[in-house]
């Protein structure tokens, strides 16, 4: 019989933090080889335990989850999101527009399948988190990278993403703090991508999932407390902060000017109902979450461990000759530069998969991020000290004799 292919709207689809590379690694430990795990923000298999007042909590309540519940969510845990968002300075917030997913990238799906036409445009930074662009792709949109400048802390260029906004352009992407490279937006920045919203009518998903994994002080500044006149959806959820990955506790949260867009939101009402409801012990989870979300100041403090890694990172990364990397300043990731003349690389996935197949260490190409040029890589922080060095003197060894063929 004829084979079976993938259906045409797949063709553009790419998800490269569990793509080929990854694939390449599970074969080579099935190989006996242990491999250096830096490439995915996961953060259970690093040791990194959820909070144990919030797995008591599930375990207290757990007879209320044999049931569907509402499809947006419990009533008490969009009342802890409110609470929470109202807490971060936005305002007029309904427990009626909070909806709780399987995760933030499950909504991050239905917000644009309700949202796009074939041919409709996102703008999306480059270096991007891909799930954006895949699922713009998926749902037969354009996803248009407007630039992050490197040499400005990786902040977004607003000149270039005013000038590539079109008459099919529909909504902003903004990632603060941002994956992959690390940085975080200023209250200007983010003021300035609100105003440049506002003067084209433009939607704002703003993916806040990291908004308190800040190494130096820095505020994140949500664009849905700056603007009430245009549409904000806020994303956010307990994998990261709280540990809680495997959980799959993510929501949105909708602020703003809603009339414009009633049809819009009711086909977002209508795809979340589709889907029953979300993993109702997660959602029961955001309750005490949100009540003690004090667990990761100790992992961000001076001797803390998370803080510990990234500066260990930071330095290594940079006494490597022909590698610069700039400190993350938020997230769990950082995003360094390879010199491409002097490595000769100009396939940024080769270069990966080289490195993996040497030295055993697995991390991801920056072309996976949708960033233009193959010379870059992103690095996860999550793994302990000790694998952290490990990993980055076998890079530096790597990169003694390396010369892409």
């Amino acid at each position: 019989m004829e084979k079976v292919g993938h259906a045409v709207r797949m063709d553009n689809v790419r998800y490269a933090i569990r793509g080929p590379l990854l694939d390449a690694a599970q074969r080579l430990e099935k190989e006996g080889r242990k491999i250096y795990k830096l490439n995915i923000g996961n953060t259970g298999p690093f040791d990194f335990d959820i909070d144990p007042r919030i797995k008591q909590y599930i375990i207290d309540n757990f007879t209320m989850a044999g049931g569907y519940s509402d499809s947006k969510g419990l009533l008490k845990s969009r009342l802890a999101i409110k609470a929470y968002h109202e807490k971060n300075g936005i305002k007029n917030i309904s427990e009626d527009d909070i909806y709780i997913g399987n995760g933030v990238s499950e909504l991050i799906m239905v917000v644009m399948q309700a949202l796009l036409n074939p041919g409709d445009e996102v703008l999306i930074p480059a270096p991007d988190y891909p799930l954006w662009t895949a699922a713009v792709n998926l749902c037969e949109g354009n996803a248009v990278h407007y630039m992050c400048d490197e040499e400005s802390d990786w902040n977004p260029d607003l000149a270039d993403m005013e000038k590539k906004i079109t008459s099919r352009t529909k909504a902003i992407v903004m990632i603060n703090p941002n994956n992959p490279t690390g940085s975080v937006y200023s209250k200007e920045m983010v003021q300035g991508i609100v105003d440049i919203a506002r003067r084209h009518g433009l939607i704002i998903f703003s993916d806040e999932i990291y908004d308190r994994i800040l190494y130096d002080g820095d505020t994140v500044y949500s664009p849905a407390s700056m603007a009430e006149d245009i549409l904000v959806f806020t994303f956010n959820g307990l994998s990261k902060v709280h540990r809680s990955c495997g959980l799959r506790a993510g929501w949105m949260v909708i602020t703003g000017n809603k009339e414009r867009y009633s049809g819009y939101l009711d086909g977002i009402k209508t795809l979340t109902s589709m889907r029953l409801c979300s993993n109702v012990p997660a959602q029961l989870a955001i309750i005490p979450a949100l009540e003690y979300d004090d667990s990761i100041n100790e992992l961000l403090a001076e001797n803390g461990r998370l803080r510990m890694q990234r500066d260990i990172i930071h330095q290594m990364l940079n006494d490597i000759p022909g590698v610069s990397c700039r400190k993350a300043r938020g997230s769990l990731y950082v995003f360094p530069k390879f010199d491409i003349r002097k490595f000769n690389i100009t396939d940024d996935n080769k270069f990966m998969l080289d490195f993996l197949n040497t030295k055993n260490v697995l991390m991801v190409s920056g072309t996976g991020f949708n960033w233009p040029a193959p010379d870059h890589c992103r690095i996860v922080l999550l793994p302990h000290v000790e694998d952290l060095r490990e990993a980055m003197v076998r890079l530096k060894d790597f990169l003694k004799t390396y010369k892409q063929a």
